[in-house]
């Protein structure tokens, strides 16, 4: 079922059209924010809940609205897609209070996190509410998943072959794939992309390659506002689209959870549209996304940076916050774009430190172009990351890795902009936390995670085993999932990706080679991509 899908419960031959009254109230449905993957035992437990809890209230078969039977199977259906966040429903509006009862019904099936790890998963509260009268039920993980938590994505047990197979030795699986000669990976994460736009710039690597700096381009008009005017005129369904295509191509690369920004409307309701846009492609993709509120990521035409805060913090993250509170948009982190000549230190700290105080991840461009102390800054907020770095002193150095900030380097930027490369040696030996990411943008056209860890060996000195890590675990770390995302452990989400080789290396030496290696993409446990011609042709 899709999210915000109105479901018609009228059953077939039904043609009464008695009016409502108020003893005999009815209702329509609708389904908010259901997403997953099927469970059939949380279905019927939700069902026989939810009937036990309606069962003092009439309900009335009056078309065209859903009868009760009608509406428990709405919820059966619903529940079998595993995560149902929100099912409401409404009492419809009457002609007059004489012919419907005033009091509203609504009922909220809250089943967060069902469960994402096991030792976090949370009670669930069944709540019918009626004018002002709420009947609260219970429902305990071990009830949904009497089983031991079936059905939930997660990695059940690492070990031996034959370990595992005495294990499960009586247990069913849907699907079984035959990994003899291939190499299973953590699926890879990417800490750092801009995909949701309109509007390329490939006009502007001639330009480049004749010498133009970043800012030489963003001052005369090109770079960032060139795309924010593109992706002002487009349409919501025009950047799902090309969204959509982008992270299908990501996943495609081994991608398996990715951090998306806004960041080129610039406006509020441009910037609303972009983060609306990433919010349902977290509701409708087989693909994990950490969102990120990029407002900041260049001062308005006509504004002063003072002045661009001023709204951001008046205006923006009270309506964010609105929309967190009323569950239409859950934004993740908080990113400003630290560099002369766009936000300074004093206009970055100001912002980071209000989207901190609604409950956003610190997660930010700094020291990218000059100096800034962006790093020092970072680690006195307590961000969680830092991207770019290319100019980062060794004081801040030193500060990222005693406040345990991760440090997000993206070597396809140094790389296109011909910039000299983050100092990822010394930020390892200082014990930062080191952590990669694709910059996907108009400015850096690159969805692969594999050409990434490529370019961070070669051009940042990083060996495999440090690439592969950061690509992963500490990528993961980095938009603060590490605790459920980027390695293989038990418990953890099964993200997963195997490929055609016996020696893990082959996804990192063979630059640009990824198409013919990865023959599997798993999340949650389920194949969202698996390589046509997998098992028909070498890698090699």
């Amino acid at each position: 079922m899709d999210t915000g899908e109105v479901m018609d419960g009228r059953e077939e031959g039904h043609r009464q059209t008695n009016a409502p009254n108020s003893e005999a109230p009815v209702f329509w449905a609708k389904v908010v924010q259901c997403r997953g993957s099927g469970n059939p035992h949380l279905a019927k437990l939700v069902l026989r809940r939810l009937s036990q809890a309606s069962t003092s209230y009439r309900y009335r078969h009056v078309a065209p609205h859903p009868s009760k039977s009608s509406i428990l199977r709405l919820v059966q259906q619903a529940a079998a897609k595993f995560t149902l966040r929100a099912l409401q429903l409404f009492q419809p509006k009457c002609l007059s209070s004489a012919e419907c009862g005033t009091g509203e019904v609504e009922l909220h099936a809250w089943l967060e996190g069902i469960p994402q790890l096991q030792r976090t998963v949370p009670r669930t509260t069944l709540q019918l509410h009626w004018d002002k009268v709420t009947i609260e039920l219970k429902i305990s993980p071990e009830e949904i998943y009497p089983d031991g938590f079936q059905g939930d994505g997660c990695i059940k047990a690492v070990g031996q072959a034959d370990v595992i197979r005495n294990q499960f030795s009586g247990a069913t699986f849907e699907r079984i794939i035959d990994c003899s000669g291939k190499c299973v990976l953590p699926g890879l994460v990417d800490a750092h992309t801009h995909p949701v736009w309109a509007g390329d710039r490939v006009h502007e690597f001639a330009m480049k390659l004749a010498g133009a700096s970043y800012m030489e381009i963003h001052q005369a008009g090109g770079g960032i506002h060139f795309t924010v005017e593109h992706t002002r005129k487009a349409t919501e369904e025009e950047l799902f689209d090309t969204f959509k295509h982008r992270l299908e191509r990501m996943r495609r690369a081994g991608s398996t959870l990715v951090e998306c920004k806004s960041g080129y409307g610039l406006n509020l309701e441009t910037e609303l549209k972009m983060l609306r846009v990433i919010e349902r492609a977290k509701q409708s993709m087989d693909i994990g996304i950490s969102s990120t509120y990029c407002g900041a990521h260049s001062v308005p035409k006509g504004k002063t940076a003072t002045e661009a805060a001023d709204d951001i913090i008046n205006n923006h993250l009270p309506k964010l916050k609105e929309l967190k509170l009323s569950g239409e948009i859950h934004v993740n982190n908080i990113d400003v774009f630290c560099e002369k000549g766009v936000f300074d230190l004093d206009s970055t700290r100001r912002i980071l430190q209000a989207g901190k105080d609604i409950g956003l991840q610190i997660n930010f461009h700094g020291d990218e172009l000059h100096p800034m102390k962006s790093a020092e800054l970072g680690a006195e907020l307590g961000a969680r990351a830092i991207s770019h770095l290319e100019e980062v002193s060794d004081e801040g150095i030193t500060a990222m890795a005693r406040a345990k900030c991760a440090a997000v380097l993206l070597p396809t930027t140094a790389y296109m902009l011909r910039l000299k490369q983050p100092q990822a040696r010394k930020m390892l030996e200082e014990g930062v936390i080191v952590a990669l990411g694709s910059d996907f943008n108009p400015n850096a056209y690159c969805f692969s995670m594999p050409m990434v860890m490529h370019l961070a060996c070669v051009n940042m000195k990083m060996s495999m085993n440090e690439a592969l890590a950061a690509a992963t675990i500490n990528a993961a770390y980095a938009l603060g999932k590490s605790d459920t995302h980027g390695s293989i452990e038990t418990g953890k989400q099964g993200d997963l990706v195997i490929i055609n080789s016996s020696r893990w290396e082959h996804l990192i030496y063979q630059f640009g080679g990824h198409e013919a290696l990865i023959d599997y993409v798993i999340v949650k446990g389920k194949v969202v991509y698996q390589n046509e011609r997998c098992g028909t042709m070498s890698s090699y």
